[in-house]
């Protein structure tokens, strides 16, 4: 187990890569515990779970709403839950930023812990302390940035994933070795066919260095003034792309970050070769690499995210493998490029 440890100017994190998920209970403090997870989870792991009021939701971001979090205050309520108490969600991102928000809104705020279930959140989504919901189809319009006590990454709980979302799982993997780390990078490429194949020692190598970037880029910006904006690498096209057609997270992700990176060469910073490297690495972990639909609503849900300032959009783009830049694009001359591209 390697224990990698995120400090804030008001908090302190452990995450626990390759701990046993079947240890929690030595990490969440002796209080009343409240368990939230959803039904796939449940059915995996139920047995192994500690006692606590247990909540359950439907998969999926469906579940990931105002509405879900209204009747989940309403069970706290009702069971009597105060400020003693501590909220374990067990679950892949959905699962963690729902807790993460219910826990600190609830009361003006409750201690809570993770079990992260998924490749996608035990690199990514249950690091950094990012809890929110969707309003309206808009991703995580609604939230706030508040760590928990612990997140436990392992990486044996990816073994019951879907192979489709394991995969997807790498699109976020990919994205630290684009923008902050060229060696990982190079890992993903020599190593694919072990990191498909969940081989334990290059997973949790590859979780680790994950987290450890992440945490590092936190500690600087935690509140996303700046350094932290650059883990958005293709997220901006994505957010489009889930609400316009449901496509999962991580295929979203995967598509954004070849235009991004074709982006990137438009204005010089990259050169080709590097868009087809990306591009090539998407594809050996099975992710899509192109958009098949028409880009018209996509320019239409991006004038609606929260990076936009007038005319202009914040994209984070790549200076070279393994770093990343911000540039702010206009919008119109950012339609044209697509449009060329495409």
């Amino acid at each position: 187990m390697k224990e990698i440890c995120l400090n804030t100017r008001d908090s302190f994190c452990r995450i626990l890569v390759g701990e046993s998920f079947k240890n929690v209970g030595e990490y969440h403090p002796g209080k009343k515990l409240v368990i939230i997870t959803d039904e796939n989870v449940y059915r995996h792991y139920g047995a192994f779970l500690p006692e606590g009021l247990l909540i359950t939701i439907k998969p999926g971001e469906s579940s990931k709403t105002l509405s879900i979090a209204s009747d989940i205050y309403g069970q706290l309520i009702t069971n009597e839950i105060d400020r003693n108490s501590f909220i374990l969600g067990v679950g892949g991102g959905i699962v963690c930023d729902l807790a993460g928000y219910i826990a600190s809104t609830y009361l003006r705020g409750l201690s809570f812990g993770f079990v992260s279930t998924t490749l996608l959140s035990q690199v990514d989504a249950s690091i950094g302390g990012k809890n929110g919901v969707n309003y309206e189809g808009y991703k995580n319009m609604v939230g706030v940035i508040r760590q928990p006590e612990f997140v436990i990454c392992d990486p044996e709980m990816l073994t019951t994933l879907p192979r489709e979302e394991y995969h997807m799982g790498f699109a976020e993997v990919i994205k630290y070795g684009a923008i902050v780390n060229k060696e990982l990078f190079d890992l993903l490429e020599k190593d694919h066919k072990k990191a498909l194949d969940g081989e334990e020692k290059t997973l949790e190598e590859i979780i680790s260095i994950c987290v450890e970037a992440k945490c590092r880029i936190v500690e600087t910006d935690e509140k996303e003034s700046g350094e932290r904006k650059k883990l958005n690498f293709g997220h901006t096209f994505a957010h489009a792309f889930e609400k316009i057609t449901g496509i999962p997270h991580g295929e979203a992700v995967s598509i954004g970050m070849v235009l991004a990176a074709g982006i990137s060469a438009k204005l010089g910073l990259i050169g080709s070769q590097d868009v087809y490297r990306l591009r090539d690495l998407i594809e050996k972990y099975h992710l899509p690499v192109t958009y098949p639909h028409a880009f018209d609503d996509v320019f239409e849900v991006m004038k609606r995210d929260k990076k936009r300032d007038g005319d202009s959009i914040g994209l984070i783009l790549l200076d070279k493998i393994g770093e990343a830049v911000i540039h702010d694009i206009d919008l119109d001359m950012l339609k044209n490029w697509i449009d060329d591209m495409r």
